[in-house]
């Protein structure tokens, strides 16, 4: 049975995400790359960010990120435990997303009073999330599950109760603008900005290149997006 508490993704976090229109998704291993990267994020225009939880050091690399790049709308990724969602908590961490609709992890995100988007890739997991009043939700593998029109077909029998997703899979530069016209999509994760690869090698100049153009294909502010 769900718990009484029902999940709230705060108004003002998703009014930005859906303006920026992408969250770049990272992977750190060294926690001194942390701030250069979360940096040059955000003078490219990306502002918001899921830190997966897949090194020893990702939540000190949370940490810096939060006390030293304060414009950086700091969330975490790959959340399985529900220990880890105070761990995110305690560091800082200004949201989190699963990679499925775990009740442990969806309840102690509302005990904590974190703003949570649960991964689905079938209709049960929507339901799920749904129980919880879950309305901003990430779908993954996107591309795999069959992209815009698998989103556009598991999406209709709840288009009514105003929900939002976030691809993230197989998202890129060249389809994320397709994604960013589809009216139930609130952003776009995006993996391809700053890969694991150029972050460990400290590849500034290519990911602030692929930042920039992501920031300029996926803003709503009024910048097109790609097509």
């Amino acid at each position: 049975m769900a718990s009484e508490l029902k999940a709230a993704f705060p108004a003002i976090f998703a009014e930005r995400l859906k303006m920026k229109g992408v969250i770049a998704v990272l992977v750190i291993d060294d926690p001194e790359k942390a701030v250069p990267v979360a940096r040059i994020l955000v003078e490219a225009g990306i502002d918001a960010m899921e830190l997966a939880l897949r090194t020893p050091s990702s939540l000190e690399s949370l940490g810096r990120i939060v006390k030293e790049v304060p414009e950086m709308l700091a969330g975490v990724g790959t959340v399985l435990r529900a220990e880890q969602v105070w761990e995110a908590k305690e560091k800082g961490a200004s949201f989190i997303v699963t990679p499925g609709t775990n009740r442990a992890v969806i309840e102690a995100a509302l005990h904590h009073g974190m703003p949570i988007a649960p991964g689905i890739a079938v209709p049960s997991d929507i339901e799920t999330a749904l129980e919880y009043d879950c309305r901003i939700l990430k779908i993954f593998p996107a591309e795999s599950l069959g992209g815009l029109p698998y989103l556009r077909a598991i999406n209709a029998p709840y288009a009514h109760l105003g929900i939002r997703y976030i691809p993230l899979g197989g998202v890129s530069e060249v389809n994320c603008g397709s994604y960013l016209a589809e009216p139930a999509v609130l952003a776009v994760g995006g993996s391809w900005i700053a890969p694991r690869e150029a972050i460990q090698k400290g590849n500034w100049d290519a990911i602030r290149a692929s930042a920039v153009r992501a920031a300029g294909a996926c803003n709503r502010e009024g910048k097109p997006c790609l097509r």
